[in-house]
């Protein structure tokens, strides 16, 4: 059997905030918003090419939830999207709260890419794909 990613799943203080939050930064459709029997409101979120389920919730009645952390570290990291012109993504999220991180670096004979600090200190990663005629070179 071929496994498939079947969703991320983001914990945040306020939800619907973030939920609204990744809709206007990358055209995230709603598609629930749920109190759940765990106690927690709960919603669910669709990449805007379908591709991909984002559930975001808050704690669960009695769970205490650690802070988040946006810096380089072990466990799941990051979540990637893709971009077409990274200065212009960068200035488009910084507008909407997010704070760059690191980048723009060229990955010799790859892609560009940055990372942000998004709602709830996720880590983010924007990838723009190598362009023909430039050659690796940084970093």
């Amino acid at each position: 059997m071929a496994y498939r990613i079947n969703h991320i799943h983001l914990k945040a203080p306020d939800p619907r905030k973030t939920a609204e939050w990744y809709a206007r930064a990358f055209g995230f459709k709603i598609v629930s918003d749920d109190v759940r029997v765990f106690g927690d409101r709960f919603l669910r979120c669709q990449s805007e090419d379908g591709g991909m389920m984002v559930n975001i919730s808050a704690a669960r009645t009695g769970e205490t939830l650690g802070p988040g952390d946006a810096s380089a570290h072990h466990g799941l990291e990051h979540f990637g999207f893709d971009s077409q012109d990274i200065e212009a993504d960068i200035a488009r999220l910084e507008a909407l709260g997010a704070r760059l991180l690191e980048g723009p670096i060229q990955v010799p004979n790859g892609p560009r890419i940055a990372f942000l600090r998004a709602p709830d200190d996720v880590r983010v990663e924007l990838v723009e794909p190598r362009r023909a005629g430039i050659s690796g070179g940084c970093c």
